[in-house]
Parts: C-alpha cells; structure tokens; sequence
C-alpha cells in the first residue's frame, strides 16, 4: 500500500514516515500544498495523510482541489486546530476522517488500517497503454499477456509514465517524481533505469513503447503509424 504524507514539519514527517514503513506501507512525503497535490493527483496512493496548516496552498484547500479533480482515495486529515468548526469543514469537503495533534502513533495506525480496509472494495483502476498494464491495487504488470518482474525502482518508474500516457516527461520531473525533490538530477541514473525498464517492457516485444526525446526526456506511447 502506497501511502502520501503532505506535512511541512519535517520531523512529524520523517515520525510517521517512519512508523508507516516499519509496518511495511510505501510512503513519500511532501512538505507544502502545491507539490502534495501535484504528487497525489500523478502519482497512484492508496491513503493521503494531509495537514492542514500547510504553505503554498493549505490543506483545505489541496482538498477541496483533490475532490473536484475526482480524487477518491481516502484522505485522512491531521489538523492542530482544536475548533469544531474547522474539523466539520475538512469533512464537508470530502475528507474520509480527522486526528488531531498531537496524537499517538498506535491512534494514527489504527485510522490508517481503518481507511485502507474502507477504500479495499474499489481499489484503483488498471492502467493500460496497448499491450502494457499496471495494476496499482496488486501491483502487477503484464505485457501481452505475459507478467513482468520489476523492481520497486522500475514499478514506480513505469507508474509515473503510465500516469501520464504521450506526455514528454523531463528528467527533473521524473527525479521528483521518482527519487523525491532532493535527489541529484545531474546524475545518469534517471537514464540508467530507463534503460532497465526498457529491457523489460520493450526489448521482448512490439511495437516499442518508451522512446527517447532526444535533449529532453522520455515518452510512454504507441508509435505512430
């Protein structure tokens, strides 16, 4: 299960962060409003934990955005706030249910476990380019029929393109999308697991479907014909 953390008190962060992978959740973080919904809406999570008093763009307000775009995926609000009023208005906007700090983890948990088994019934929708699917809910991926074996790495490298099917995608985007806003974007390592990826998914087969843009990044798409 992959879980987004939008906090900007990065020692809350790296506490839950780390509580939520020592019970094996994926976990990324993000520490203002604008880039936690840029990461919830392109990347695939099953749970948002989302803060309320956030910079940028308030968590309210990344909410209220998430819900209008379609977003259904259980948001679980942390809010600092003792009003009654403020809770109710999180929750008008859609979210799933509220903690407020402080709190203990074990409480955080529970919530946490209590929303994924909610949200279990749907689970996300397949993604699909021609042959080529992902299912976030099982974490699988099959080309013509066939399953393939990816790393954690690769798995979510292929996800970020899936989610974004045509797009010319840069490899700064890709670094912060993938490796998180802090790694080393001058380093070849974007294009050495493009390549890893390509072995899998296109090397065995055709048509190709990840190509180069040459001086700007990748694309995930059908050849035209």
């Amino acid at each position: 299960m992959r879980v987004l953390v939008v906090e900007d008190e990065r020692k809350v962060a790296s506490f839950i962060r780390r509580g939520l992978e020592a019970e094996h959740y994926e976990v990324d973080t993000a520490h203002d409003g604008v880039s936690g919904l840029r990461q919830a809406l392109v990347n695939g999570y099953d749970l948002v934990i989302l803060d309320v008093m956030l910079p940028g763009r308030d968590g309210l307000d990344v909410l209220r955005e998430l819900r209008a775009r379609g977003y259904s995926e259980p948001v679980l609000l942390l809010t600092a706030r003792a009003a009654v009023a403020d809770k109710v208005a999180g929750l008008d906007l859609g979210a799933d249910d509220y903690l407020t700090k402080p709190f203990e983890f074990s409480e955080l948990l529970a919530r946490v476990r209590a929303l994924l088994r909610r949200g279990a019934g749907s689970g996300p929708p397949t993604l699909s380019l021609a042959d080529l699917t992902l299912d976030p809910a099982t974490r699988t991926v099959m080309r013509a029929g066939q399953p393939l074996e990816l790393s954690p790495r690769e798995y979510a490298l292929l996800e970020f393109f899936m989610r974004n099917p045509r797009r010319v995608l840069s490899r700064t985007l890709i670094a912060q999308h993938v490796w998180g806003v802090d790694f080393d974007t001058f380093t070849n390592v974007i294009d050495v697991y493009v390549n890893y990826l390509r072995r899998k998914i296109d090397t065995p087969f055709t048509p190709k479907l990840l190509h180069t843009v040459r001086g700007v990044g990748y694309v995930l798409k059908e050849p035209e014909h």
